[in-house]
């Protein structure tokens, strides 16, 4: 078990130092993105919700395609459903924005409960592969956990704005953490090349 994780975090680490540019990239594009969700969060909320409605409904869209390859009734007809499902509440999320952002700051909240507790559990993992950019994952996590907690507490009074600023938030602290671990990695492989030299 060891070895498969320890052969886990050597291709973790080497992916990351082949594509450290990426990474970089990636973390400046969410950095900007989440400066600009929390400039604006009331726009930021509805445009999140427009395109989760319209990922729903592409998703109903393609299981209705999709169900015709179906091979019994019973297979047929819950693919329907659940396209049928998966497009409806794509078009109520795209028709009504507004009413829209109430239930995704819901989804919202447990999404950032768990990926809390997954980037929490995560760096105490990475601590001795990243030792370096470990606490930038904990405190990405925390902050998950802590923004959970704001949403929350001010239920349902900030739900028209609250998903927008939230989003934003974790978009930041998210990017950071993609930035600091890329430099990390690039640093230590930088050293490691020179003591090998």
């Amino acid at each position: 078990m060891n070895s498969e994780l320890s052969d886990f975090q050597n291709a973790l680490r080497a992916a990351i130092r082949e594509n450290w540019k990426w990474f970089v990239f990636q973390g400046v594009v969410m950095l900007v993105l989440g400066c600009l969700a929390v400039a604006e969060p009331v726009i930021a909320s509805v445009a999140v919700d427009i395109y989760i409605g319209w990922l729903f409904m592409f998703s109903g869209l393609f299981g209705l395609v999709a169900m015709f390859s179906a091979r019994d009734a019973s297979a047929f007809f819950w693919m329907l459903l659940t396209a049928a499902l998966s497009l409806a509440v794509g078009i109520m999320l795209v028709w009504k924005p507004a009413e829209g952002t109430v239930s995704l700051t819901m989804v919202l909240t447990a999404f950032f409960i768990a990926e809390g507790a997954f980037q929490i559990a995560a760096s105490f993992s990475y601590r001795d592969v990243m030792p370096g950019s470990w606490g930038w994952l904990l405190v990405s996590g925390i902050s998950d956990l802590l923004l959970a907690g704001i949403i929350i507490y001010s239920w349902p009074a900030s739900a028209g704005w609250t998903l927008g600023l939230i989003v934003g938030i974790n978009l930041i602290t998210t990017g950071l953490a993609i930035v600091m671990t890329a430099m990390e990695v690039r640093n230590v492989a930088k050293s490691f090349r020179q003591s090998t030299a």
